[in-house]
């Protein structure tokens, strides 16, 4: 049986240095795909973007600068843990999300209480639903380009 978590967070969409907009923003984690976590932005007056990463980026991401290629996240100020910046690119072509950061730590330690960091390679289901996780990216991937 799959479990999951979501929560509904705003976040402001930074659009430049002047102009953000707030936005909703679905996170959901499934314990059919227990390395990730899956961020839908809903963008005024465009069809939702989901974007599916690892959720340990995220855990790291809250503390720390992390990330490689199409995702960072990091700290909005080194010194005080209090926003989250998850900046976003396709190509040239990027986002820029600044979210508090005790809503997604909340989000996380729900998934954590669900599934253990660490204990995701031993789910039951994991080598099951691994196929349909891959094909479930890459058919998101074909539509997203």
């Amino acid at each position: 049986m799959r479990e999951s978590v979501q929560a509904e967070v705003m976040m402001s969409f930074l659009v430049s240095e002047e102009l953000s907009f707030r936005i909703p923003v679905e996170l959901r984690y499934e314990t059919g795909d227990p390395y990730a976590v899956r961020l839908t932005f809903h963008l005024p007056g465009d069809a939702p973007v989901t974007w599916a990463f690892g959720r340990e980026l995220l855990i790291d991401g809250v503390g720390r600068p992390c990330g490689e290629g199409d995702v960072h996240i990091a700290p909005a100020d080194a010194e005080v843990l209090g926003e989250v910046l998850i900046r976003l690119q396709v190509g040239c072509d990027q986002a820029l999300f600044r979210s508090s950061a005790p809503p997604l730590v909340a989000f996380l330690d729900r998934t954590d209480k669900l599934v253990p960091l660490g204990q995701e390679g031993a789910l039951a289901d994991f080598d099951a639903h691994l196929d349909e996780a891959l094909d479930r990216i890459l058919a998101e991937e074909q539509s997203a380009g």
